[in-house]
């Protein structure tokens, strides 16, 4: 698939305020700082449709873009920034939570981890809370362009290890590279077999 045309539609903080044209949505959510605009600006071809900061939890809020009028990408804020005052902190939480426990037209979450790490506890929950809810997930390891060849795939069969702890079997892992334009396609090739199959 490819993506022609991608436009900003709306921001908002509860899914009561989501678009009121309904078509399918995926969204993306990760830790802050996981390069999770720089994903989305590389997936739609343009480099200044999500805000990309060296200020970690930059996303505040649930933003809607239109793709090629057919589909919802939604750029949802990071969870677990420390750094944030536990009020805003929790308002945060509310934010996602509302969104992907509440939203009828999220059809896949894209989670993004950073493939130079092992993943934290707070990936772990987060992904074990998508699994008790029953949100159907996918993986997308970033930043794939930061370590030699080898070393990215052990760090990726590491972490896949350690999510085969927890889970039967996993949901589609990806590698990406903001930088390099990889896992682009795959990506982009899966959303459109999830649209097909709706």
């Amino acid at each position: 698939m490819k993506i022609e045309q991608a436009q900003f539609v709306s921001s908002s903080t509860r899914v009561t305020q989501k678009p009121s044209r309904r078509l399918p949505e995926f969204a993306f959510i990760g830790r802050s700082n996981v390069g999770k605009s720089s994903l989305i600006n590389m997936l739609t071809g343009n480099g200044k449709l999500a805000k990309t900061s060296q200020t970690p939890g930059k996303t505040k809020l649930v933003n809607h873009f239109l793709i090629n009028d057919s589909w919802y990408l939604v750029d949802l804020p990071g969870y677990g920034y420390a750094k944030l005052p536990p009020r805003e902190r929790e308002e945060l939480r509310r934010v996602i939570q509302d969104y992907i426990f509440g939203s009828e037209d999220l059809v896949l979450l894209f989670v993004l981890l950073d493939s130079r790490h092992d993943m934290q506890r707070i990936d772990l929950e987060f992904i074990a809370d998508l699994g008790e809810n029953v949100i159907p997930f996918a993986l997308i390891f970033t930043k794939g362009d930061k370590q030699g060849t080898n070393v990215l795939a052990a760090q990726v069969e590491k972490n896949r290890a350690r999510l085969l702890e927890d889970w039967e079997e996993l949901p589609p892992v990806f590698v990406s590279s903001a930088v390099k334009g990889t896992g682009k396609e795959e990506i982009l090739d899966y959303i459109g077999q999830v649209l097909e199959s709706l």
